[in-house]
């Protein structure tokens, strides 16, 4: 294997990656392909609530030559703000993990029909078909929603439907989770996995992360596209002081969001040595 060949200090990893089973555009396949044209070494994938992938990116991971993390990104609710919870290594066939994504799928389509009736009330008009047809059968999304609102012309790109009318405190948002980070900090534990607090800077809500931590948290993702050199440091002095593991990613959606594509963040392979130390499997 390419990855066992390369010297421990130049192999690197990104591990946050999402499929087109959630809100990416590639295939659990195609993830591969791209790590491997792009000499990343070890990837996560990690889609929304969701873990179907993960089979499929397994058997094309083994037979190229990637090392893959199996993980996930579950969505916890704290004040009316959406909080992600990276799990890594855990065993994706877990009873407690999959009645939990189960829930979370349904509060997903619950909530895209919620939204569009709040959308209706600024008259922007999208059939919920138009955004089920844009997800497949991914975990869908205010990505997907998002699309639907730029392809029928209420947005100039498709960022600004967030900026407008989904993002976190807007108009037309909908938080109908029903997890506390806490509870899906647990939901990760007991599937065997490494709970990690995902971009926090995008939350920007630094006092709870010692609550998390509290609950069970093991790691905090540092680096992250939407992360400053600044902001990267500033979550690192965290994780030291915590003394928390630390990961990073580029949150790749493929071709979903064409500025962060595989690689665009990557951390050196010794943090994946740390997280593995972290869940037994070295």
């Amino acid at each position: 294997m390419r990855s066992e060949r390369k010297p421990r200090e130049l192999k690197k990893a990104d591990l946050h990656i999402h499929t087109s089973f959630s809100d990416g555009t590639f295939s659990p396949q195609e993830v591969i392909a791209q790590a491997k044209k792009h000499r990343i070494d070890c990837v996560a994938i990690c889609d929304h609530d969701c873990v179907d992938a993960l089979e499929l990116a397994t058997d094309f991971a083994e037979k190229e030559g990637v090392e893959l993390i199996p993980g996930i990104e579950l969505t916890a609710e704290k004040d009316d703000n959406e909080v992600h919870i990276l799990g890594y290594y855990i065993d994706w066939k877990n009873k407690i993990l999959l009645k939990a994504i189960e829930e979370m799928q349904k509060i997903r389509i619950e909530r895209i029909y919620d939204m569009i009736e709040k959308l209706k009330k600024v008259n922007v008009y999208i059939k919920p078909e138009e955004v089920f047809q844009i997800s497949g059968k991914g975990s869908v999304g205010r990505l997907h929603l998002a699309y639907a609102i730029y392809n029928s012309g209420y947005t100039k790109y498709v960022k600004e439907a967030f900026k407008l009318y989904i993002g976190d405190g807007k108009s037309c948002y909908v938080n109908k989770f029903n997890f506390s980070p806490n509870e899906v900090i647990d939901i990760v534990l007991k599937s065997g996995g490494i709970p990690v607090l995902a971009h926090p800077g995008v939350m920007g809500r630094d006092e709870f992360i010692s609550e998390y931590a509290e609950g069970g948290l093991r790691g905090i993702e540092v680096y992250h596209s939407d992360h400053s050199p600044k902001a990267s440091e500033h979550y690192l002095e965290i994780a030291k002081k915590m003394n928390l593991l630390v990961t990073g990613g580029s949150d790749c959606h493929g071709l979903g969001k064409q500025n962060v594509l595989m690689g665009t963040v990557t951390i050196d392979y010794s943090l994946v040595e740390e997280l593995k130390k972290a869940a037994g499997r070295l």
